[in-house]
């Protein structure tokens, strides 16, 4: 790790943290409260968002054509596009990705808004690349963050599919590798009680997510033959629910593995952090606390 103790942690001039988990167990608050408080509180953060890089830099033309592809159909707006009269781009940020999940979409019936199952998975990958690229852009964030802008702290709030698209058990994988030679890992460990709260949270608004492709098919195979549907009558919105479960499950020993490139902190942790003199003595004790076991 790059802090060798929590007290290193603390006397450092440039606190670099990477912060992942599931979604919903505060990377975002913490992020988010980091850069909105931290010059009044012992310097200010850069927040870097993986989601947002992902949906700008590297979807962001597949978003917007998505966008034209549907306007098209409409006569009035199919004329205006036709001759560069109204300008379409999505409006992402930080706190609303809509634009990206939108795009990702759901596979099934396409009267419920499904998408036919090989173009959803080529959406899949399309994300699993560009999620790779934007992790891998980190370091050069840290470096512009500090000479453009000046912060010397940095904070990356990753997506919560990063499990996916990394080897945590491979001591050579290309981005734990640099990830970890830049920035201290921090796993948000949820309990069961919080696995039980984002399913039911996901229950009521379902989102389409990133998944690894192995899984994916397996899921979608199992899921088909288990309520007898075809590809044109699936519910898309019954199958990333009944997905999502699975996905949790499928999703924590691969975090557990990640941890060992870094250090762990509860979500019951993060939800007593006020400010980042909280945040930052919650860190340094991780790091002691990875050093007695």
């Amino acid at each position: 790790m790059i802090y060798a103790s929590g007290a290193d942690y603390l006397s450092a001039s440039h606190k670099r943290v990477l912060l992942f988990g599931m979604s919903g167990l505060g990377k975002t608050y913490l992020a988010n409260m980091l850069r909105d408080n931290g010059a009044a509180d012992g310097g200010s953060w850069f927040h870097y968002s993986v989601d947002y890089r992902i949906g700008t830099r590297y979807m962001g033309e597949f978003i917007a054509d998505n966008f034209k592809r549907e306007a098209m159909k409409v006569p009035l707006l199919r004329e205006l596009l036709m001759t560069d009269s109204v300008y379409i781009a999505s409006n992402i940020t930080f706190n609303n990705l809509a634009p990206l999940s939108t795009y990702l979409g759901k596979p099934g019936d396409p009267e419920k808004g499904g998408l036919p199952f090989d173009q959803y998975m080529q959406r899949q990958e399309q994300h699993r690349k560009a999620e790779v690229s934007a992790m891998l852009d980190t370091a050069q964030f840290i470096d512009r963050a500090e000479a453009i802008y000046g912060y010397r702290n940095f904070i990356c709030d990753t997506s919560g599919s990063i499990c996916e698209v990394v080897t945590p058990e491979d001591p050579k994988d290309e981005v734990m590798t640099k990830l970890s030679e830049s920035l201290l890992m921090v796993w948000i460990k949820g309990s069961e009680a919080h696995t039980a709260e984002l399913v039911r949270r996901f229950d009521r608004a379902p989102k389409p997510m990133y998944y690894q492709p192995d899984f994916l098919r397996a899921a979608w195979e199992e899921y088909r033959i288990t309520f007898e549907k075809t590809e044109e009558n699936c519910d898309p919105d019954h199958f990333v629910r009944w997905t999502y479960a699975r996905a949790l499950a499928h999703r924590q020993p691969r975090y557990k593995a990640m941890a060992n490139w870094g250090v762990t902190i509860t979500a019951e942790e993060v939800a007593q952090v006020r400010s980042p003199s909280d945040f930052n003595a919650l860190i340094a004790q991780s790091i002691d606390r990875k050093d007695r076991t």
